[in-house]
């Protein structure tokens, strides 16, 4: 429900965005300063999207471009890349497992399974390191120039795993002249964020270097009011839970011993302490989709000690440019390492509150992972007619990764107390692939693209150690089912496109572009004593077309209509112990659109607006999913035709989820932004600057229900400031999600539970640039 004030705002807000609005995708260097009232246009904005410097407007792809300095303003009250969510046509985020596990979706296409193991049909490249394990996609971004956003499969130059898209990051980079950055805010909850970078020449023209760093914190905010003491030994107080310490540093040594040969050697760090997301139970009432009755700041768990997390990273990169005069040789050798844990009251109440039933908590906890990518590519160089490229790419990951359940956790003599309730997994995942890409600029106008991948994708899970009674004499894995498994997927993508230049302001293009997403082994399983559940490789044939125009120096125009069509796609459900189920679907058929504006109608005013509309729909008549149910009561309203089956001994409902939409695929989406400038003649500017994000009607899990979706989730941002007239310092008051809107943004199904969003936080700002 929303209430008569939310709707005014919101529709203020979209009211002055229609009037005064600025772009999110900025077109200035990272080291300018962030408004130049002095340019009355907009700037060239240049995308790697096709693994080379191309001008956004001549790029046949569908892709968003979010700035540094935009991103810095989104993450201002302590947000990490979730933050890109809403503010991005087409792209939508969220996490059930606190800031170490964000999922990403493009094109309503992602993935909602909560395990360690999951894969994820959006991949997340950083400095051109592919991210694949789910905690390595949650690495912070910090002193960055530009992020991308591709939609739709990129599998022909970036790989398997790309059928909804990529995001990505790129940092800003050391160069031959010294400068530097940073942001630094605090705000409500004592949220203090700095990111900042500095570099320049060791050697002039030799050695290069740059360091950049972020730290990240907020107190614990969430009360508990749980009065008792937890089996396993947890009690309540004020601000036990919401908060964060976030320590992270990068840096980079860029050597150039000759005009044609180019290393950049990268290395980070991250220590990362936290709350785990937190569930509130009984907050969605059977049969209602209302959430105010729940108090974001406030929630009562009897068990997990305060839901702690905590994750260390490191890693490293090589990435070498050898410019033979014809053609660029480039090699990009990753390294990425992590080790931590995640522990959670899973059911979100305190059983006391609930009749004296439902307890729950699990823990997640990666011993070791180690991950090694190396891509070896040879492309064209310069701006003739016919360019080309083509390579080769290898991925090794491997992880050690245990998950404990209640029994483990509870003290010696407590009911249920089981120091045996755990598991040891053995994940393996390689991959090979070769890839290429040609085009050819037909009649000055015309330009044609294709571009083709083979890739071998191989994955392996072993049960390493599994569960025992509490004497730890008897195991409880079914001795009937296998304790390793394997699964391969050989698929080639490819994609083909034309880009007709209308004019010398409006081009027009179209692609067809296939694309897969690897099998998939559910591994969690064996905690609750049940086999490992499996996913076939889902691939996907996705068409698009759109037009790209320019008709004046100060606007900008990109809209693209899209349609796909996923075969065999991945889905996972729950089984009884509310335990992810991997399964196939047959298909799923997706349309929609994509827009954003740009534009400066006068020198001190800029704007931006952004929308996406999508319809999905799951089709298989043969699949069914459990709906939410405890002890044996369906505890939501299911709108779906259902069936009841026995699951491992016990009646379970389920319902057909025919026709029903991808979850977390918003119906539709809107963006906008704006910043107006004031001139203080010679004395620097005052600025004003807003952004808004809302949500269309997003349901949560695969069946329909009347708890269980969002609609009109709204959250708005503030910034009034002052920048220096040289432009190094701006000095501002922020608010983010500035009406304290309380969105729903996930659920825990069995025990009516809900997940909201980040809180109101209100600060001050500072920032400085150097040359």
């Amino acid at each position: 429900m929303r209430s008569p004030k939310s709707i005014l705002l919101a529709t203020a807000a979209i009211g002055l965005a229609a009037l005064t609005q600025p772009a999110l995708a900025q077109d200035v260097p990272a080291t300018a300063p962030a408004a130049n009232a002095a340019d009355d246009g907009l700037g060239e904005v240049v995308v790697t999207a096709e693994r080379r410097s191309e001008n956004i407007q001549r790029v046949p792809v569908s892709v968003a471009v979010v700035d540094g300095d935009s991103l810095r303003t989104f993450q201002a009250g302590g947000e990490d890349a979730l933050a890109l969510a809403g503010r991005v046509p087409g792209l939508y985020a969220e996490t059930t497992t606190g800031r170490i596990f964000p999922r990403f979706y493009i094109r309503g296409l992602g993935n909602i399974d909560f395990y360690l193991g999951a894969s994820q049909p959006v991949s997340i490249i950083q400095d051109d390191i592919v991210l694949e394990h789910v905690v390595l996609k949650s690495n912070p971004v910090y002193d960055v120039a530009n992020v991308e956003v591709l939609r739709g499969p990129q599998g022909s130059l970036f790989g398997r795993n790309t059928t909804a898209g990529i995001i990505k990051f790129d940092t800003i980079r050391p160069g031959q002249t010294w400068s530097s950055r940073f942001n630094a805010s605090y705000g409500s909850y004592n949220t203090v964020t700095f990111d900042g970078g500095v570099g320049g020449p060791i050697v002039q023209d030799k050695i290069a270097i740059r360091l950049s760093g972020l730290y990240q914190h907020r107190d614990n905010w969430v009360d508990n009011s749980f009065t008792g003491t937890g089996a396993d030994g947890t009690r309540g107080g004020r601000d036990q839970l919401g908060g964060f310490d976030e320590r992270d540093a990068r840096l980079q040594l860029l050597f150039t011993p000759t005009e044609d040969l180019s290393v950049n050697v990268s290395g980070h760090v991250r220590s990362y302490e936290g709350t785990s997301t937190i569930f509130h139970r009984g907050a969605l009432l059977r049969g209602q989709n209302n959430i105010n009755r729940e108090p974001r700041d406030r929630v009562a768990l009897d068990e997990a000690d305060g839901n702690p997390q905590a994750y260390k990273t490191y890693g490293g990169s090589v990435n070498a440019a050898w410019d033979f005069g014809a053609a660029t040789l480039t090699s990009i050798t990753g390294y990425e390492t992590t080790s931590g844990y995640s522990r959670g009251d899973t059911d979100g109440g305190a059983a006391v509150n609930f009749g004296g039933v439902g307890f729950g908590q699990s823990e997640g906890r990666v011993r070791d992972l180690d991950q090694w990518t190396q891509e070896l590519r040879l492309a064209s160089n310069g701006d003739g007619a016919f360019k080309w490229q083509f390579g080769g790419f290898y991925f090794d990951s491997r992880d050690v990764t245990d998950f404990y359940q209640r029994g483990f956790f509870l003290r010696p003599g407590t009911t249920g107390y089981n120091p045996n309730n755990w598991v040891r997994l053995h994940n393996v995942n390689t991959s090979w692939a070769v890839f290429g890409q040609a085009s050819y600029r037909l009649a000055d106008r015309l330009t044609l693209t294709a571009g083709a991948r083979y890739t071998e994708d191989d994955k392996r899970t072993e049960l390493v150690r599994s569960g025992r009674n509490a004497a730890g004499t008897t195991e409880t894995f079914p001795a009937s089912a296998p304790r390793s498994v394997k699964l391969s997927g050989k698929e080639p993508s490819w994609d083909v496109s034309a880009l007709y230049e209308l004019d010398d302001a409006t081009s027009v293009y179209a692609r067809v572009a296939r694309g897969f997403r690897g099998p998939t082994i559910q591994g969690r399983s064996a905690v609750f004593n049940t086999p490992f559940t499996t996913a076939d490789s889902e691939t996907i044939m996705s068409y698009e077309a759109g037009v790209k125009s320019r008709p004046t120096s100060n606007l900008r125009l990109n809209a693209t209509a899209f349609t796909y069509r996923v075969k065999d796609i991945q889905l996972n459900g729950n089984d009884a112990d509310g335990n992810g189920v991997l399964f196939n679907a047959d298909h799923a058929d997706a349309y929609g659109v994509e827009a954003e504006l740009e534009w400066r109608p006068i020198r001190n005013i800029t704007f931006s607006l952004g929308g996406s509309a999508i319809h999905t729909e799951i089709k298989d008549k043969q699949v069914y999913a459990q709906v939410c149910a405890f002890g044996g009561v369906v505890t939501c309203t299911v709108q779906d035709p259902t069936i009841t089956r026995t699951i491992f001994g016990q009646p379970a409902v389920l319902a057909q989820i025919d026709g029903n939409p991808l979850p977390n695929a918003p119906r539709w989406q809107l963006d906008a932004a704006v910043r107006y400038d004031i001139p203080l003649t010679n004395e620097g500017n005052l600025f004003v600057s807003s952004d808004l994000n809302v949500q269309g009607y997003t349901n949560l899990v695969l069946y329909k229900t009347r708890e269980f979706y969002a609609d009109g989730n709204l959250e708005l941002g503030l910034k009034v400031g002052y920048t220096t007239a040289d432009g190094k310092y701006e000095i501002a008051a922020f608010a983010r999600n500035i009406t304290d809107e309380k969105n729903l943004k996930g659920v825990i199904e069995n025990y009516n539970a809900a997940v909201f969003n980040e809180p109101r936080v209100v600060g001050i700002s500072l920032a400085g640039r150097f040359n």
